[in-house]
């Protein structure tokens, strides 16, 4: 299969990032082995390269943690080398350790992972409040020197602490984070389309467009017990109702609920990466539809058909956490 997923450089890190990468966040683990194989070979051979893989969860976990043990297989098995995948990785602050940093907990996420070295980490979100922000900026420059990784960003993190990284790695002289993973879906808008992060915008920051599916409750339904992500501004029950308005626009686009979804974050002119999961092949296949989707839709069509799902609005601040 030829490639057909565009790529586009992440400023000047050297790095080429596919438009669509995929999220392990149990996703393997709920997934027959070998169609996890097939999936990855498939989304690779199709350009995307880049998958995000984390440590989802501690030692005393139940049942344990395992999806990022079953990537190193599953890339095995795939007939994959190193070199022909991107390799993103969380780093939790709740684990940082102001003596010893982040390698520590790094070396153990590349070891379970089967990798020598990441393309990106991501800090996880701030809920710390006893660290200094200079000293996460001196680690990850510490772990690129070491060869460890090749570029950092952060996961859901306030525009004025973005900047105020920006500012320690400037008066460092190292490396500033690049990009936020940031919830962005045609539910949640507020944070990546405010005017505090179109500031950071402007200056070249990036963002990664995370939750696209809301963890499928946009597309399909969802059980309640099912473990999804965080629910700024308690609108999920708002978000749920949308979900006929939701398929009804993709409908009449002759697209389905996933395709507009994805497409929705491609139209944001500064997201440079979409990340989704997907546990069969269809998903894959719609997610890739989705480029296609906005060539043929135009972008401002997309988003204006989408206006009234927009349920943050008003509720969540743009500022961020």
């Amino acid at each position: 299969m030829n490639a057909i997923v565009p790529h586009q450089a992440l400023g000047d890190t050297g790095l080429s990032l596919p438009l669509l990468s995929m999220g392990s966040w149990h996703i393997y683990d709920r997934m027959d082995f070998g169609l996890a194989v097939r999936m990855i070979r498939q989304a690779v051979d199709a350009g995307i390269n880049m998958f995000d893989v984390g440590v989802y969860g501690t030692p005393d976990t139940q049942p344990p943690p395992l999806t990022d043990i079953l990537f190193s297989a599953i890339v095995r098995a795939a007939g994959m080398q190193r070199h022909d995948y991107l390799l993103s990785e969380k780093l939790w602050l709740e684990g940082f350790d102001p003596d010893k940093g982040f390698r520590p907990q790094l070396e153990n996420a590349l070891f379970r992972v089967g990798a020598d070295h990441a393309d990106m980490a991501v800090l996880g979100d701030l809920r710390r409040d006893d660290l200094e922000l200079r000293d996460l900026v001196l680690s990850l420059a510490e772990l690129k020197k070491a060869g460890l990784i090749r570029t950092w960003g952060v996961n859901n993190w306030s525009a004025t602490n973005i900047a105020a990284l920006i500012d320690i790695a400037r008066a460092e002289g190292v490396d500033a984070p690049v990009m936020a993973q940031l919830k962005y879906s045609v539910s949640r808008r507020s944070i990546p389309d405010g005017s505090p992060f179109a500031k950071l915008f402007a200056q070249g920051f990036k963002m990664q467009a995370s939750d696209v599916m809301e963890g499928g409750v946009l597309v399909k339904p969802t059980p309640l017990e099912r473990e999804v992500g965080r629910d700024p501004g308690n609108i999920r029950e708002k978000i749920v109702a949308s979900v006929p308005t939701l398929a009804k626009i993709a409908a009449d686009f002759g697209a389905t609920p996933a395709q507009l979804c994805v497409a929705f974050t491609l139209t944001h002119k500064h997201n440079v990466n979409t990340l989704f999961g997907a546990t069969k092949l269809t998903q894959l296949e719609q997610a890739i539809a989705a480029i296609g989707l906005v060539e043929r839709i135009g972008a401002e069509t997309i988003r204006s058909a989408v206006e009234p799902l927009w349920a943050d609005r008003d509720v969540v601040n743009p500022e961020g956490p």
